[in-house]
């Protein structure tokens, strides 16, 4: 049972209820610690101070019940998306939880994005991407909160916005949500706290209320555990492979038809069929491509996944889904990407069309798109 004196106290980095007597659960923090301003559970202190990952997280259901009071109340909605992952990390239903309240879309971690990218086509880009998947914005914001690009735009928006409302920030997981708070926090208060943040998914496990100075609240809400993306599949000494933490270098490879790329033991692309043509792969630079012809790929995989092809290492690969086919026809007359969630994407360079097969972990989602760039 929790001690009477931390019976309503909540970490001041995730938002959990503190307790004090089961090590295991949520919440735990040591008696001695409850002393300490900001006071944070024991699995956000090693976080912060070992960037130690936690295997506890919040149901699917349990995140989907926090949002939807998000729609009975009178707040401005800051919706943040991750540039790399578009797809994979857009909140599927979102207008149904915001309800009647104005959405922003903040589009994050545009720094990862190769340096000759225009920004004015990236914006009409997501304008375009988000309709198409029912979401009225009122504003698309680019910003990098980890580089500090563009943020001041991002509070000129929700000062336009904003009209002395509370502000929910909803995101899935490692979209950078806390990051970004952070550097609010900074801007519209004085509060010293911060969130905890850190590269593992599901870090913010409750609501976290953040007091600004005009009366009203900044409330981060937990990222929602999306399976489809492969970020949530891989190991945590892989997690940090496949997120890029600098602008990506993308890869060009001039293929014949009935050749394949290999991106580690990850992900398989086979061009089946198609003339010879170019594609532009878009993942972390930290992942090794190999190319082979596809009569050879069944073999090289076995002989080779987790070792020269790697990551995941041979002990990892065992914990991943197996892998699914998906066949995919890339129309002529226009340049398309194949959006794999949580790896990145390739580009389709040529409008002639091309037939193509992905094998990927099961469950992971593989969509065909407008190119991005």
């Amino acid at each position: 049972m929790t001690e009477p004196h931390s019976e309503h106290i909540s970490c001041a980095g995730c938002g959990v209820r503190l307790q004090t007597e089961a090590k295991d659960k949520l919440g735990y923090v040591p008696s001695q610690a409850l002393n300490r301003s900001p006071v944070i559970c024991q699995r956000c202190f090693r976080i912060k101070n070992y960037n130690e990952a936690s295997g506890i997280t919040l149901n699917h259901d349990d995140f989907l019940k926090l949002l939807h009071q998000v729609g009975q109340t009178k707040s401005l909605v800051v919706n943040i998306v991750d540039i790399f992952d578009f797809e994979g990390s857009l909140i599927s239903g979102l207008p149904r939880f915001a309800g009647d309240n104005p959405v922003v879309l903040c589009v994050n971690k545009i720094d990862l994005l190769p340096k000759v990218t225009n920004f004015n086509k990236i914006v009409n880009w997501v304008q375009r991407q988000a309709k198409e998947f029912g979401l009225k914005a009122v504003e698309v914001v680019l910003c990098s909160a980890k580089q500090n690009i563009g943020f001041e735009r991002v509070l000129q928006v929700l000062d336009a916005y904003r009209n002395g409302r509370d502000i929910y920030v909803v995101g899935a997981t490692n979209v950078g949500k806390s990051t970004l708070i952070n550097r609010l926090i900074r801007d519209y208060s004085d509060l010293e706290a911060e969130l905890t943040t850190s590269q593992y998914p599901g870090t913010t496990l409750d609501i976290v209320k953040i007091p600004l100075d005009d009366g009203s609240f900044i409330i981060d809400t937990p990222g929602i555990v999306y399976h489809h993306r492969l970020t949530e599949l891989v190991s945590k000494r892989d997690l940090s492979k496949l997120m890029p933490d600098r602008p990506v270098k993308p890869l060009v490879f001039q293929l014949n038809e009935r050749q394949t790329v290999f991106f580690g033991s990850l992900v398989r692309f086979d061009f089946v069929q198609g003339e010879r043509q170019s594609f532009t792969f878009y993942v972390s630079n930290a992942i090794t491509a190999h190319r082979t012809k596809l009569e050879r790929a069944d073999e090289l995989y076995e002989e080779h996944k987790g070792e020269l092809l790697s990551p995941p290492s041979r002990e990892d690969l065992e914990l991943l889904p197996k892998w699914t086919k998906h066949p995919m026809r890339i129309p002529k007359g226009k340049q398309y990407d194949v959006s794999i969630s949580g790896l990145g994407w390739v580009k389709v360079n040529s409008v002639a069309g091309a037939d193509l097969m992905i094998h990927a972990p099961k469950g992971v989602k593989i969509a065909v798109r407008e190119s991005l760039i």
